[in-house]
């Protein structure tokens, strides 16, 4: 394998992750959120079987045993439904800044889930650098949170998240990755439509061309590729080394808001970036 396939991957995926949180937050203003996230799920999972396509070879759907079935689907309600569910929901009455702190989290779940439940060995400096990379994500979005309800939900996100992450990683599926990431985008994309529909939400009528372009944009590569690339990521460096990159998408959605939404970086916000590079360089040194 090329040694730089994984880093490649990862920051082809957190930047697209970070991108999405900006197509997000734009069409939310006019489309509601277990709606948007269906239908972009759904689209996405149509994208995701074409790239498996090219990509991948077919598999064998046929012989794949009830177990795999049963893991794609959980890691589809994980992954998909409930850790976007959970963190558009709570977007709603929370700042997005504290939904992100709480979503991306992630990695240090993982990396304590992994070393409590399989004892996955830690070295010191990894510790230190996934508290690095938390305290990193804090400074870089400048959120601020007293874990009330809706923050409470956010945190659920980056809990389902680091189970999805853990299930891929410990049960994987005999599918390619593409392929389990477009089966998982399906079963997300389906449960968080009828979300949709038993909470009365309706796709507007009416929609602009630059809404409709940001949506395009949402499904495709801020949903499809961000996931494909993920579970490739998965594949080639296990959960912890792959999830302890998950740091470099909340500093990416920095400088995108301030590149699209004119948001000013503040020196706090820089700090935490330099903060989430030496997180970054601890969690993924080599072993000596």
């Amino acid at each position: 394998m090329n040694r730089f396939a994984f880093p490649a991957a990862l920051v082809g995926a957190t930047f697209l992750m970070a991108s999405s949180f900006i197509a997000g937050k734009i069409l939310l203003a006019n489309v509601p959120p277990f709606a948007l996230l269906g239908w972009r799920f759904l689209l996405a999972a149509v994208a995701l079987a074409a790239i498996a396509a090219i990509l991948s070879p077919k598999p064998n759907f046929a012989g794949l045993p009830a177990r795999g079935w049963a893991v794609v689907s959980a890691i589809g309600v994980l992954q998909t439904a409930a850790t976007m569910g959970c963190m558009f929901w709570a977007m709603q009455t929370v700042p997005p800044a504290s939904v992100a702190i709480l979503a991306f989290t992630n990695p240090l779940w993982v990396a304590l889930a992994n070393r409590l439940f399989f004892g996955e060995r830690l070295r010191a400096v990894q510790i230190a650098g996934l508290v690095c990379g938390v305290v990193g994500v804090a400074l870089a979005l400048g959120g601020e949170f007293t874990l009330n309800p809706a923050e409470l939900i956010g945190l659920a996100a980056a809990f389902c998240w680091a189970g999805a992450t853990i299930l891929n990683q410990r049960m994987t599926p005999s599918l390619p990755s593409w392929w389990v990431s477009f089966g998982q985008t399906l079963i997300g994309a389906l449960l968080l439509l009828l979300l949709a529909s038993l909470s009365g939400e309706q796709w507007p009528q009416q929609l602009s061309a630059v809404d409709w372009g940001w949506f395009v944009f949402l499904a495709i590569p801020g949903s499809a590729i961000s996931f494909g690339l993920w579970f490739v990521a998965l594949r080639m460096g296990g959960a912890t080394r792959a999830s302890a990159w998950l740091f470099l998408a909340p500093a990416f959605t920095v400088l995108l808001s301030a590149l699209i939404l004119g948001t000013p970086i503040r020196p706090t916000q820089a700090l935490g970036g330099v903060l989430i590079a030496l997180a970054l360089w601890l969690v993924n040194r080599p072993l000596r």
